[in-house]
């Protein structure tokens, strides 16, 4: 389906319902063309404002000392947080978990807004499964530097049901297993969330627990927004 002001690139029928990728002219400036997801007939990112999803990997990785860096990332999404953790120097490798496969088939296919300079960088590696269930089961034998979470709205606000025990005590010791010593977990949320900072606080081997505020303007409904991160280091 296609407009002069939208373009539809893919739907798709999924187990969380229906996933569109879309690219349409934004309504300020008809000659400026973003890139969206929708996933059950619900907004769920554009490239319009990226601002929290890259400061989510420069934040996280800014925190870790070591010269040659190892990165986990939950969520592919349009690829900005993947992309932004690739673009700092010491990152060595980065593999980011999906769990929905068709919008590694987007990545693949070209029709993400980086597709092609992803695709092409050899430390990017892009698999298909349940990030909360890969950090809840005991590390095989690898383990990361910085883990970036961005799949859920929030915490109250999650896409599935698999991520609840995540969000708890037990789940955010489970994915602590999975980072090397003095390495970050940064976790993604539109909405303050100060239950989980909480938790994170509580949990024996994090420290420098800190929530950090994006704040930026949204040009779609012409209101300031915040998004908050979740950013905290593996002690020992």
């Amino acid at each position: 389906m296609t407009s002069p002001r939208l373009e539809i690139l893919a739907y798709e029928q999924t187990s969380l319902g229906p996933l569109c990728l879309r690219r349409r002219s934004t309504p300020s400036d008809p000659s400026q063309r973003v890139t969206e997801i929708t996933l059950n007939h619900e907004f769920l990112m554009s490239s319009l404002h990226t601002d929290s999803e890259r400061e989510l990997a420069k934040i996280a990785i800014a925190g870790v000392a070591s010269a040659r860096l190892t990165v986990l990332v939950g969520g592919l999404g349009l690829g900005f947080t993947a992309r932004a953790a690739l673009a700092e120097p010491r990152v060595v490798e980065v593999e980011v978990v999906e769990f929905l496969p068709q919008v590694i088939d987007w990545l693949q296919a070209g029709l993400l807004p980086h597709s092609d300079e992803l695709s092409a960088d050899l430390r990017l590696s892009v698999t298909a499964g349940d990030i909360y269930q890969r950090l809840l089961a005991s590390p095989a034998g690898k383990t990361f530097d910085a883990i970036l979470i961005d799949v859920d709205h929030s915490p109250d606000d999650p896409l599935s049901e698999t991520s609840a025990r995540f969000y708890t005590a037990d789940g955010i010791a489970a994915a602590t297993a999975h980072l090397n010593v003095g390495g970050t977990l940064a976790l993604w949320s539109y909405a303050e969330h100060t239950p989980l900072l909480a938790t994170m606080q509580q949990a024996n081997e994090l420290e420098e627990v800190q929530a950090h505020a994006v704040s930026y303007f949204n040009r779609h409904v012409h209101e300031e927004f915040t998004d908050w991160l979740y950013v905290a280091r593996r002690s020992h």
